[in-house]
């Protein structure tokens, strides 16, 4: 039931040190495509003034997050929600910081658009969007390793991709949030801070 990504035990940490400066200090995380559930266990453990809640559109993954969850006794994670970030209603109203960690790239455009109309209707005046995965940078890999996991993601289905960060900055402008601070990560990825305006 409990599931392990290996991405996310070495990202993990990253991600975490860029949360720290962006995130509030306490209100409601929602996290987007939590996948295994071991980001939210990370980051909940790690900033205890926080309540994160976890979603996921597939069940296994929701029963994993909560598998992770129960193991660790964390009262500030909440069970799992199905969500998927293309709908136009999701299951919650209201959030102070939104987190999507390596979805936009294994999901269809329209998830993007989703997530980010989305994280417009729940996020007050200043709250947080924080991205994290692979971009292209002026249509061009910003790695070869980037070009290659490109190419196998658009194998395995022709809606997925890396997508531009000039793509994904302006839909997040079209949706009222700032120009993003940009955050070098390891392994060619990169952190996007975006602030609602």
């Amino acid at each position: 039931m409990k599931r392990q990504a290996p991405a996310a035990a070495r990202n993990r940490q990253p991600i975490l040190d860029v949360l720290r400066t962006c995130l509030p200090k306490e209100g409601l995380v929602l996290e987007i495509a939590s996948g295994s559930g071991e980001h939210a266990v990370h980051f909940a453990q790690a900033l205890p003034g926080l309540t994160v809640q976890p979603s996921d559109p597939g069940a296994e993954q929701r029963a994993s997050i909560d598998a992770w969850a129960r193991e660790h006794g964390l009262v500030n994670v909440r069970p799992a929600l199905e969500l998927d970030a293309q709908s136009g209603t999701w299951p919650v109203t209201a959030a102070d910081a939104v987190v999507c960690i390596n979805m936009i790239h294994i999901a269809p455009w329209e998830a993007a658009i989703g997530l980010m109309s989305g994280s417009a209707r729940l996020l007050p005046s200043g709250g947080v969007l924080f991205l994290y995965g692979p971009y292209h940078r002026n249509g061009r890999p910003t790695a070869p390793g980037n070009e290659a996991f490109d190419r196998s993601l658009r194998q395995q289905d022709a809606s997925w991709g890396v997508r531009n960060l000039e793509d994904v900055t302006s839909l997040a402008a079209q949706n009222g949030f700032s120009a993003p601070q940009i955050v070098e990560m390891p392994a060619n990825n990169l952190s996007l801070v975006f602030r609602k305006g």
